[in-house]
């Protein structure tokens, strides 16, 4: 072979090697990792922006039954699932005073739940992504809160970080409960006082620790909302164990309370594109925030009054708003918030009431 045609063959098999490392360049990048060399591992604080995927869905129809798994062929697209034998709804028992529950309402029927896809075949995102809100000022929501919810009703998923719906100043209040600290007793006072309707997503340690305190949160209209079984890192877990972790809980309510909700609340607030199609697909709404504050730390809380000033520095038209029901703080500045947030023509309602 004469000189002058080996140096263009080289040249070529040059050009085809550089061509596949671009078009394969993807597959180069690690866990939590976009094209842009972005990562999704740190973005639960205040402040920092979340990652959100780029890629739009398109809807695929698919077949399941109720009684065992499927797995259906890889994927690009993210097909809607939604299980025929059940559907998620917020309901209790009829009352009865043979009702045998802790609230006097007939016990509901247990559920089992088909898992979709629960090898994620499909190739869904599993890089975890820690919810963020950013700080809401002037009555306006954060930049991150603006994108989380852009995220969500692009990509199609039932989750919401706050209420772009909405035309009035409304508000969700809303409460994570992991155990008794000695103050929900004196939050649900203050919410039947001033007739507010709130919500609190507590975990099945919680549910069956304190039967009075959820009792009385259903029968006094509030919601009790699903915060798994166990409390684990959804973005850790399969599939499969995420669908167990929300039946058990569900399940637990409806055997010895009578009542079911159709709203979730990740633990820790982490989460994955997985996860997200996972609790969708079993009827359930996930329920982020976007305001909230270092109220948890029992042994950190800074007076009545920097709660308050905290809370109602950041309220903004159509906020969810995050407080734990352990801080003293909450529980003595709460009438003092709610009659703040109503002076300023706000008006908190229900999860039930948010638009569709």
């Amino acid at each position: 072979m004469k000189k002058s045609a080996l140096i263009c063959v080289c040249v070529g098999l040059l050009v085809l090697a550089a061509g596949l490392f671009v078009a394969n360049k993807d597959l180069l990048l690690g866990d939590g990792e976009t094209t842009t060399g972005q990562t999704v591992e740190n973005a639960g604080k205040e402040e920092t922006a979340t990652v959100v995927p780029t890629t739009l869905p398109t809807t695929q129809t698919t077949t399941e039954t109720t009684t065992e798994f499927t797995t259906a062929k890889p994927t690009t697209t993210r097909p809607k699932f939604t299980n025929p034998a059940f559907v998620a709804e917020n309901i209790t028992g009829a009352p009865s005073a043979n009702a045998g529950t802790f609230t006097g309402y007939m016990p509901l029927n247990s559920v089992k739940f088909s898992v979709n896809d629960p090898d994620n075949s499909r190739g869904l995102p599993t890089s975890v992504i820690n919810h963020s809100f950013g700080v809401a000022k002037e009555g306006k929501p954060h930049q991150i809160s603006v994108d989380s919810q852009k995220f969500f009703e692009t990509k199609g998923y039932n989750a919401i970080t706050y209420d772009t719906k909405s035309t009035d100043k409304v508000l969700y209040l809303t409460f994570d409960c992991g155990y008794e600290n000695g103050y929900t007793f004196n939050v649900l006072d203050t919410l039947k006082e001033k007739k507010v309707s709130a919500a609190f997503f507590c975990t099945l340690d919680h549910i069956e620790a304190e039967p009075e305190l959820i009792s009385r949160m259903i029968k006094e209209g509030h919601i009790v909302g699903n915060h798994s079984a166990n409390h684990p890192n959804f973005s850790k877990i399969s599939r499969t164990k995420m669908a167990e972790e929300i039946a058990e809980c569900d399940n637990f309510l409806r055997k010895n309370f009578g009542y079911t909700s159709p709203y979730f609340r990740f633990p820790e607030g982490a989460y994955t594109e997985s996860a997200l199609d996972l609790v969708e697909s079993l009827g359930y709404k996930s329920v982020f925030w976007s305001l909230a504050y270092s109220d948890w730390d029992t042994s950190k809380q800074k007076g009545a009054q920097y709660a308050f000033d905290t809370v109602t520095a950041r309220l903004h038209p159509g906020a969810i708003i995050l407080l734990h029901s352990v801080s003293k703080d909450n529980a003595e500045a709460l009438g003092d918030i709610i009659d703040y947030a109503l002076s300023q023509g706000y008006v908190f309602k229900p999860l039930t009431a948010l638009p569709k």
